[in-house]
C-alpha cells in the first residue's frame, strides 16, 4: 500500500481544494482498505475516505488524520450481472457496459468519481438513479469490523441519500452490484423531457443506448459537468445544491413568494416526491435570485454554463468557494424562503 506523509489533498479532488493530510494511504485491494480502515480506529486517528474526490470540499487547512484513497480495480459481468470495485472509475464502467448492449446506466454517463460513491450518494441524473440497479452493496462494517453484504431493501436509497450517507462513518464501500437489462443495444425507457427532445422521440422510448449515452455526454458538457482540465467551468463537484424537496405547506408558501416576486404568471419547476412534497429545482431558484450563468468577480464564481455548479476559476481557495455558496444560499432564502442543502460533502468545514 503506498503511504504519502504531509501530502496534498487537492489534486485528488475535482474543485482543486483544500489542504495537506500528514499521512496518505492508497489502497488498491479490499484487503489493504479493510486495514488502513482497521488501523485508523485501533488509533482513534480521524479518517477520510476519498474515491474520484468529485464529490469532497476539503478546508484550507486540510485533514488531521489518515486520508485513505480507494483505487481498487474489478469489473466482473455476468450476463446482466455486474460487480464493480469501489475504485473503478464510474464514467469507463458506464461506457464498458452499454458496449455490452446492457440498459440501466446510459444515462448516468459522464458523472465523474468512483463506483463505490454511487450508492452513497444514490447517483442520478437524465432520469436514471443507481439504486433502480444496484442489488447489492459490499461494505466494510466499521461497527461489527466485518464484511457485510447490504440488499437494495436494506441501504434506504431516496432522493440523493442512503443509509451510507446517513451514516457516514460505519460503512466503507467495497464493491457494489447491479443486475442490468439486456435489451439487445437499446436503452432502458426514456425519462427525460430533455434527453427525449435532444434525441427527438418520446419520453418512454427505448433509443440505441450508445446514442443516448453520447446525447447525455453531450448535454453535460455544454453544461460543463464533464471533467476537462483545460476547462474551468468543470473545476467543481458537478451540482453543489440538492433540488429542494417542499411539504406541501412550505410549498404554497413558496408559490406565494413567487407570485409576489416574479408574478402571478410564473410557474416554477415542480415535480411530485412521494408523501404529498413537491420538488423543486436549484438552479431556477438561484437564477430567479440574481445568481446567474457567471456570477462573481472572484477566483469562485457560478459556472457560465450552468447556475448548479460553484466552480474555481483556477486561484480560489476553499474559504473562496464557502463564501460564494453562502451568498447564494441566503439570496434564495431571502428571495423564495427556501433554503439550499450542499450536496458534496465538506471536510473540515460547513457552509
Amino acid at each position: 500500500m503506498q503511504e504519502l506523509h504531509d501530502a496534498p489533498l487537492a489534486p485528488l479532488t475535482t474543485f482543486r481544494l483544500g489542504g495537506p493530510a500528514p499521512r496518505l494511504l492508497t489502497a488498491t485491494t479490499d484487503t489493504e482498505v479493510i486495514d488502513a480502515v482497521r488501523e485508523a480506529d485501533d488509533s482513534g486517528t480521524p479518517l477520510l475516505i476519498i474515491g474520484g474526490g468529485s464529490n469532497l470540499v476539503i478546508g484550507d487547512k486540510g485533514f488531521e488524520g489518515i486520508a485513505l484513497r480507494i483505487a481498487t480495480k474489478g469489473f466482473v459481468l455476468d450476463g446482466g450481472s455486474l460487480e464493480l470495485a469501489a475504485g473503478e472509475v464510474w464514467t469507463d464502467a458506464v461506457a464498458r457496459t452499454v458496449e455490452a448492449g446492457l440498459a440501466g446506466l446510459e444515462c448516468l454517463a459522464g458523472i465523474p468519481g468512483s463506483a463505490g460513491a454511487t450508492p452513497i450518494q444514490n447517483v442520478g441524473a437524465y432520469g436514471q438513479e443507481v439504486s433502480a440497479t444496484i442489488t447489492e452493496v459490499v461494505a466494510y462494517d466499521r461497527r461489527t469490523r466485518e464484511t457485510v453484504v447490504l440488499p437494495n431493501s436494506a441501504c434506504a436509497f431516496s432522493y440523493r441519500h442512503s443509509r451510507f450517507k446517513a451514516d457516514p462513518d460505519r460503512y466503507v464501500v467495497l464493491r457494489v452490484r447491479f443486475g442490468l437489462e439486456e435489451a439487445g443495444g437499446l436503452s432502458a425507457p426514456l425519462k427525460y423531457p430533455e434527453t427525449a427532445r435532444a434525441m427527438g422521440v418520446r419520453e418512454g422510448d427505448r433509443v440505441p443506448a450508445a446514442e443516448a449515452r453520447e446525447t447525455v455526454l453531450r448535454l453535460r458538457a455544454g453544461k460543463g459537468m464533464v471533467l476537462d482540465p483545460e476547462d474551468h467551468d468543470t473545476w467543481s463537484a458537478g451540482s453543489f445544491f440538492t433540488n429542494p424537496v417542499l411539504e406541501q405547506a412550505e410549498f404554497d408558501a413558496f408559490l406565494a413568494r413567487v407570485a409576489d416576486r416574479l408574478g402571478p404568471e410564473v410557474t416554477p419547476p415542480a415535480f411530485p416526491a412521494g408523501d404529498g412534497r413537491t420538488k423543486t429545482s436549484a438552479a431556477w431558484l438561484i437564477d430567479r435570485a440574481g445568481f446567474t450563468k457567471g456570477y462573481g468577480t472572484g477566483p469562485a464564481r457560478i459556472s457560465t454554463k450552468h447556475t448548479l455548479a460553484l466552480t474555481n476559476r483556477g486561484a480560489a481557495t476553499t474559504e473562496d468557494l464557502l463564501a460564494l455558496a453562502r451568498e447564494v444560499v441566503a439570496g434564495v432564502h431571502a428571495a423564495f424562503g427556501v433554503t439550499l442543502v450542499n450536496e458534496p460533502v465538506t471536510v473540515g468545514v460547513s457552509l
